[in-house]
């Protein structure tokens, strides 16, 4: 079959490249000039910066795609284990240093409150169970109201109507470690006190397999994975913005896509790695989604969004490890700031990148390259980021430069900023959401918009919108997804085709 794939994220091109494995003819469009959406890659002035994500879990997703294709991971990218995963720092001066060592985390919480050792492991076998049960789901669809009632009694079982947050609380006292053990969510769009617990998770899935970085940035696993795909015969059309997803009037099925520059290409299947609210709002007419309409897409809680600064210095930091997180004065007046209230609060909880501290080639020799991001409220809120963005660059830096980073402002040689408007207008992100839609209990698995739409039988969607959700774990795994369902619909249509011919036969 001819499919064609809307957008060049991690989710898009892993169900490029298996449909592709599978012998569809594939053809990916990216809106940008270069592939990866939020994975984008900024290069100036010698320095090279991630655009988005950069902490890779789940490290097998990555290796299957390249043996899926008779291909081995390390012919193409680099993957080097990072410790300690991060550095969580607090206000007071304490720093707790996060790895899978367990005699060492054991070691620090004594440390932190002696009482919580107990806690902490009891947590721990909780977290497994979570996980035993958690992601054995995460590529699998939800696609009627019966694959989600076959879960429901594990869900209550595993305690999943509770938060992040209240599930770590029962078992630790001190406020420290409680953020210690709960800020997880935050790397997905969630908000740890409104977010299910099944996402912790992603505490047991980092003990068990680690946090990784590509040689050569996030953006090196991209072109990884666009060498793949190519290998594999699939092609990829940059500067290619798709503005229809043009639909048959009669049997209300996807007949290709057009792009802004007013080409047409027929499909046989749509696969969406755009947002799926600007998907469905902006590409589809609203007569074609009787269950998808604007009100019922409004209607649905959106993640946060995000300032994230890019900077490089000209001398390097060593007392900073590549993934630290800088804990403010608050914890959750913040999050109520930036969720519930969606107000930009004058305090903030950072997460500083320094790829450096692994991989020095990212910037000119004796040099450190940098990002520093901040969640805030998306376009939801009243703030004016055409008027904010700079004093709040500023806010950002000083509150660096006092704390961990001395005289960073004369050392910034370069720099280069994004915020909710750039998720808006350059990435197509609803209300400028960095991660789509919010991931709380009653948007999950089947309340989630679903992989595969209800209302055009033949346009799939894979990405932080749809099942599973955000993070390379998640939107790789609704690439699977997405390819698992057409391959079985695939076969399925064969099947029927043969049929008449077997009956003949007999």
């Amino acid at each position: 079959m001819n499919i064609t794939v809307i957008g060049s994220g991690f989710g898009g091109l892993t169900a490029a490249i298996r449909l592709q494995a599978q012998g569809h003819q594939v053809t990916m469009f990216e809106k940008r000039d270069k592939p990866g959406g939020r994975a984008y890659v900024y290069e100036q002035d010698g320095f090279t910066f991630d655009g988005g994500p950069t902490i890779i879990t789940a490290p097998w997703l990555i290796h299957d795609l390249f043996e899926l294709c008779g291909k081995k991971t390390e012919d193409y990218v680099k993957m080097v284990p990072i410790d300690p995963f991060y550095n969580i720092r607090f206000e007071d001066g304490s720093i707790f240093r996060y790895n899978a060592d367990r005699e060492q985390l054991l070691r620090q919480i004594r440390e932190f409150n002696p009482e919580d050792e107990e806690g902490y492991i009891r947590f721990a076998r909780a977290g497994e169970k979570i996980f035993k049960t958690g992601f054995e789901l995460i590529d699998q669809p939800f696609t009627t109201f019966g694959s989600m009632a076959k879960v429901l009694p594990d869900l209550v079982r595993l305690q999943s109507q509770k938060s992040v947050a209240a599930f770590v609380n029962q078992y630790i006292k001190d406020e420290r470690l409680r953020q210690v053990f709960s800020f997880h969510p935050l790397l997905i769009g969630g908000n740890p006190f409104q977010s299910t617990s099944i996402y912790a998770l992603i505490h047991t899935l980092e003990q068990r397999f680690g946090v990784w970085f590509a040689m050569g940035g996030t953006g090196a696993l991209v072109r990884a994975l666009v060498s793949l795909f190519e290998d594999m015969g699939g092609q990829l059309h940059l500067n290619q913005e798709v503005s229809e997803i043009v639909i048959n009037e009669g049997s209300r099925r996807a007949e290709g896509v057009g792009t802004r520059a007013g080409e047409f290409f027929p499909a046989d299947i749509v696969v969406s790695n755009a947002d799926v609210a600007f998907t469905y709002m902006r590409l589809i007419p609203e007569r074609f989604r009787q269950k998808n309409s604007d009100r019922k897409l409004k209607n649905m809680q959106y993640s946060m969004s995000l300032f994230v600064l890019y900077f490089g210095t000209d001398r390097k930091y060593e007392n900073m490890a590549h993934h630290e997180i800088l804990m403010g004065p608050r914890y959750k007046g913040l999050l109520d700031d930036i969720f519930k209230r969606k107000v930009l609060a004058k305090d903030f909880s950072l997460y500083l990148h320094r790829p450096t501290a692994t991989d020095p080639s990212l910037a000119p020799e004796g040099h450190d390259a940098w990002y520093v991001l901040s969640p805030v409220p998306h376009l939801g809120s009243d703030t004016d980021w055409t008027t904010t963005a700079r004093p709040y660059r500023d806010s950002i830096i000083q509150y660096l430069e006092e704390h961990y980073m001395p005289d960073l402002s004369r050392h910034i040689v370069t720099e280069h900023h994004i915020d909710p408007l750039h998720f808006c207008n350059e990435l197509n992100s609803y209300l400028g959401s960095a991660f789509s839609v919010e991931p709380i209990l009653t948007q999950s698995a089947w309340f989630r918009p679903h992989n595969v739409s209800e209302d055009i039988s033949n346009l799939y969607f894979a990405g932080a919108g749809t099942h599973p959700g955000a993070g390379l774990p998640g939107v790789m795994s609704s690439g699977k997804i997405v390819a698992d369902m057409i391959g079985a619909s695939a076969f399925d249509q064969t099947m029927q085709s043969l049929a008449p011919a077997s009956k003949g036969m007999l």
